[in-house]
């Protein structure tokens, strides 16, 4: 309720009462009405640039965001998850596979290079969560890298592999001949004594000792180069190239099982045991060579004996006694 004002009249010794002018209602209204005008306004400003009233667009976009926010950080988990694995093929890479296969382990600064120089991010900068985008982006892309060069690594060592079974199934490693029981071995490789001048020579082979026509068998993979009686002294022999520059050599065959330019196996049949060339009784000498070398071929019996075996072996072959040839 409006309050009612007096003022006192002298002139009449009493109170009237003040009456308002027109013109001055007319202001305190406009005043109210612009004072209320700009307080809403200001009202609507305020909650316009605060979260206390969302549309619910506004509202649809903000959890989108928080969505988004969540994903990328379950992204950046298992990117996580992909760099310790990574990591860990990368350590067996360089450290077991490259050096077992006899590769250079692959440089840290080849496998984290490329990725300074050029901002190559700029399309990215400018948004809301431009540094969680850009730094996930440069994860991802550095993981990809990395895939890509130790795939190409897995690559490299797969033909590596490939080339270490071809050799070990090249390399001369089963005796030429059956001998379970090691009965047939006769010389060793080494000084020996010559059986027709009985001067010390030199051995460069093996001799096992068998019956005329005991089958003769490759040592390894191979092409026979030879086989033919035109070497001195060897009589009827065999000789297979196994490539990575090893030769065997098969000497005083009776007869032949295979012919210059045929690939054999280990283990195929290529001839049968003699006496041919210069031989003082029916047995096989057989040679390897490692790049012209003549070596003994003793160490490549890994292949057909145990080691209580081949230590036997080793005892017989390195009497120094008569050769067979």
């Amino acid at each position: 309720m409006t309050k009612v004002k007096y003022y006192y009249d002298p002139d009449t010794l009493s109170y009237r009462k003040i009456e308002p002018k027109k013109s001055k209602k007319v202001r305190n209204i406009l005043l109210f009405v612009t004072a209320s005008v700009l307080s809403g306004f200001l009202g609507v400003l305020v909650l316009f640039n605060t979260n206390l009233l969302n549309t619910p667009r506004e509202l649809s976009l903000q959890r989108e965001m928080r969505n988004y926010e969540l994903q990328f950080e379950l992204l950046n988990r298992k990117m996580a998850q992909m760099e310790d694995v990574l990591a860990n093929i990368e350590e067996r890479d360089n450290n077991i596979y490259r050096i077992y296969f006899e590769a250079n382990p692959i440089p840290e600064e080849q496998r984290r290079a490329g990725f300074g120089g050029v901002n190559r991010y700029r399309s990215l900068e400018g948004f809301n969560n431009s540094e969680m985008i850009i730094s996930t982006t440069r994860r991802m892309e550095i993981i990809q890298k990395q895939l890509v060069i130790q795939s190409r690594s897995l690559d490299e060592i797969t033909k590596l592999a490939a080339e270490k079974e071809k050799l070990l199934v090249a390399i001369p490693a089963i005796q030429p001949v059956n001998n379970e029981k090691l009965t047939r071995m006769a010389s060793g490789f080494g000084w020996r004594s010559d059986p027709f001048t009985k001067a010390r020579k030199m051995h460069w082979g093996m001799d096992f000792t068998a019956p005329r026509g005991t089958p003769i068998y490759a040592s390894g993979d191979g092409v026979v180069s030879r086989a033919d009686n035109r070497a001195s002294g060897f009589g009827k022999h065999v000789r297979i190239d196994h490539g990575y520059g090893y030769i065997s050599l098969y000497a005083h065959l009776s007869r032949y099982n295979v012919k210059k330019g045929q690939k054999v196996k280990r283990g195929d049949l290529i001839g049968f045991v003699g006496s041919t060339g210069r031989s003082q009784a029916p047995h096989l000498h057989y040679e390897v060579w490692k790049d012209g070398q003549r070596i003994n071929p003793i160490n490549f019996y890994y292949g057909s004996l145990t080691p209580e075996e081949f230590q036997n072996m080793l005892r017989y072959a390195n009497q120094e006694n008569q050769s067979l040839d």
